[in-house]
This record gives C-alpha cells, sequence and structure tokens, in this order.
C-alpha cells in the first residue's frame, strides 16, 4: 500500500476555498451602481379611490373617460417606483365645478404640479401647481386635456412630453448628477412614496451585506482555514 501523503488533502481544500472566496469579492466589487436619475415629467391617474396610480399608458394614447382626473408631476426620478406624485387634493367635482357639461363632451380634471425648487433646472424656478377642468371630444386623449389647458406643450422627436406652459424652458428627460439630484426640499414636500426610496436608496446596495464585510468573511476563513492546514501537517 502506497504511504499517506499527510497534508495534502487540507492544503488542497484550503487553496480551493481562497481560489473561491476571491472570485466571490471580485464579482460583488464589480456589481453594477445604482439606477441614474433622470429629470422628466411623469403622468399619473386617480383610481376611484382618489389614490394617484402611475399611468401604463402615455398621454397621447390615454383616452379618459369624463369625470377622471389627470395629473402630472415634473421631478427627478430613477423609475416609476421612485417617481413623485401630484401634491395637494385633487376633487373633480372642486376642479370642474363651473364647467358645464355637454352632449358628445367630456369633462376631465386636470392636475400639474410643476415640482420643487430642488428638481427644478439650473435658473429655473417651478410654477405654483395648477389646476384646471378640460372639456374635450368624447374620443379625446389625455394629451388633448393637457393642451387644452395648459399651453405651450413641448415634445420631442420620440413623442416624450418635455415641458408643460412652457416648463422648463429646455431639456427632456435628461439624465442628473447625484449632487443635482439631491437637491434642497423640504420635508413636508415628498409624499411617502418617496420616502420609501429615500430608505431603499440609504441603504448598501440591494440591502445584503457590503463588499467590505464579505472580503472580511473571506479572510477569516482563509486563515482559518490555513491555521487548520498548519496543525494537522505538524501532527502529521
Amino acid at each position: 500500500m502506497s504511504p499517506r501523503r499527510p497534508g495534502r488533502g487540507p492544503r488542497t481544500a484550503a487553496a480551493a476555498l481562497a481560489t473561491f472566496l476571491t472570485v466571490l469579492v471580485a464579482l460583488l466589487a464589480a456589481s453594477p451602481a445604482q439606477a441614474a436619475d433622470y429629470r422628466y415629467w411623469s403622468f399619473w391617474q386617480q383610481d376611484k379611490g382618489g389614490a394617484w396610480v402611475y399611468a401604463t399608458q402615455g398621454p397621447s394614447v390615454a383616452r379618459p373617460d369624463d369625470g377622471d382626473v389627470e395629473g402630472f408631476r415634473f421631478a427627478v426620478s430613477a423609475d416609476s417606483g421612485s417617481a413623485m406624485k401630484p401634491r395637494g387634493a385633487a376633487d373633480f367635482d372642486a376642479i370642474c365645478a363651473d364647467t358645464a357639461d355637454r352632449d358628445g363632451r367630456k369633462r376631465i380634471a386636470v392636475v400639474v404640479d410643476f415640482g420643487t425648487p430642488g428638481d427644478a433646472p439650473g435658473g429655473e424656478t417651478p410654477p405654483k401647481t395648477r389646476t384646471a377642468c378640460a372639456r374635450i371630444g368624447s374620443d379625446g386623449t389625455t394629451a388633448d386635456a393637457l393642451a387644452a389647458v395648459a399651453k405651450p406643450l413641448r415634445y420631442n422627436s420620440d413623442a416624450l412630453l418635455c415641458a408643460i406652459s412652457g416648463y422648463p424652458r429646455k431639456g427632456c428627460g435628461e439624465q442628473v448628477s447625484g449632487k443635482e439630484s439631491a437637491g434642497e426640499e423640504s420635508a413636508g414636500e415628498r409624499d411617502s412614496t418617496a420616502a420609501g426610496s429615500s430608505a431603499a436608496d440609504s441603504s448598501e446596495g440591494d440591502g445584503g451585506p457590503s463588499v467590505g464585510l464579505l472580503a472580511g468573511i473571506a479572510a477569516v476563513v482563509v486563515l482559518g482555514a490555513a491555521a487548520v492546514w498548519q496543525a494537522r501537517r505538524r501532527r502529521g
């Protein structure tokens, strides 16, 4: 029977473990950064309970019914999950109280929230939130309703809504730097959706352990494996 070679198994295991953990830490360190923020107009629709819901269609496609409430909010956000809702009360009966109903037409309450100074492009000041009642044809879209009460509108070549009532003067869905997206804004101006987004942004990555912590754990495990190998080698 061939003589046993003491220490060969533990040494091989320790080396394999070290290699695995090194690759794991390298992959975690190379993980993609958080999503970028963009400055744009988001489109919202009020549900039957009066809550704002992020629209699943663009304003040029959506066809609201008589009595609906449509909203727009200008803000800096990464996606629909962190987008800011229009602020303030939005009641159809109140907004359209002075607009008479007519046959073949429909009334749409429109809310336009121009956002906060922290979300405004450099050198611009957002106007105050506006509400208006648009009376349009029975087959009209949300874009038709918006054009009836909030001109001038500006669109880009991809039909993306860039400006409402001329605000902002330039730009269209541009990416903003981290410094810009962290603009000044009072605590009461961001709604519960924004609060959830801020909490998520303040955590590291997706809520898992940081790369530094994993690197420390890897180092401890590798050193422990090396110590076991040394001990078995001396006993052998």
